[in-house]
Parts: structure tokens; sequence; C-alpha cells
């Protein structure tokens, strides 16, 4: 039998805290294999999200900026967007960049998954290639407010060392944009 891993830990048990439209709130209490100890877990669990990496036919990236209230600014970020119940992955990214930019993308790629926040949330978002776009018009969803424009992968790089990306998801689309662009 292997040794225990002394990092694993296990749920005693777990009760919800919070419950609102997007975010639940967990308070598990957990234990290890290789101790006695017991301590308490708070954590958001995420239906998790969608992010595209969207090449316009310039062989810029698309960006949005949009008000972000807990932050009280405006980001400049990734196309990206909650997964619906029983939605797949591709069919959320699809439908997340037609709303959000307009544009529908003949070519897709998924990349890989990122976990922003594994301090505190399970969230997970899939990143997505999408290329071949055509513009359709956008649905935005009501309230939402967006500007889309293009960016070189160059000045979105830049945009990330002066400040003006501070988005961790679009950060992390940067980092595998160079890896497949480039």
């Amino acid at each position: 039998m292997p040794t225990p891993d002394p990092f694993v830990e296990y749920t005693i048990s777990s009760e919800q805290v919070f419950d609102g439209r997007l975010l639940k709130v967990w308070r598990d209490k957990v234990g290890r294999q290789t101790d006695s100890g017991e301590w308490n877990r708070e954590y958001i669990r995420h239906p998790g999200a969608t992010v595209i990496i969207a090449v316009a036919e310039s062989g810029k990236l698309l960006m949005e900026r949009q008000f972000r209230y807990p932050l009280g600014r405006i980001c400049w970020e990734m196309p990206a967007g909650k997964i619906d119940p029983n939605e797949s992955i591709e069919v959320c990214a699809r439908r997340e960049l037609r709303e959000e930019t307009g544009f529908e993308a003949r070519d897709w790629k998924h990349l890989g998954t990122v976990h922003p926040c594994v301090g505190y949330s399970d969230e997970r978002i899939e990143i997505f290639l999408a290329k071949g776009l055509t513009q359709q018009g956008t649905a935005l969803d009501h309230g939402e407010y967006v500007e889309v424009f293009e960016i070189s992968l160059e000045e979105a790089e830049a945009a990330v060392l002066d400040g003006r990306i501070t988005d961790g998801k679009t950060i992390a689309c940067l980092f595998w944009a160079a890896k497949v662009l480039r």
C-alpha cells in the first residue's frame, strides 16, 4: 500500500454558508491521514467558464474593455463567460464569443485549463483558440456593456507589464497565445 501524501486533505463535514445566483460558498472541516488535526476550509464553488483567444483576420487579438464592479475600474480582458448548466465547454465558448464580440469562428481548438483562484475557489476556465472570424453582430446580456478592440500580441504583452492588463485569465491566455501564434 502506498504511503499517504501528507498534503492531501479529506472532508470530514461540509456545509453551504451562502447560496448566490453565481457563487456558492462552502465551509468544510478537513483532516489529513498523516496527522490528527482538523482544519476549516472556506471556498467558493463556481460553475466554470471559458475564455477565448480570438484571432482577427489582421492577426491581432480581440479584446474587450468593460467595467468590473469589484475592482471599481475598467479592465482589458479576453472574451469569456460562465458555463451554463448542462452546457459543453465548446458550446459555451462559441456562445460567449458571439454574445460579447459579435464574431463567430470557423476554427476552434481547446488549449488547456486555468484555475484562477486555487486558494479559495474550485473555478476552472477552459481556454480556446478561435480563428477564421466573421462578424455576425453582438448579443450582449441585459446590462452588459463591452467595447471590443483589436490589439497585437506584442502590445498586449506590454500592457501586462505596464499594468493596463491585470486580469489573470487574460494573462494566462497571452502565455498560450505566445506559444501557439509565434
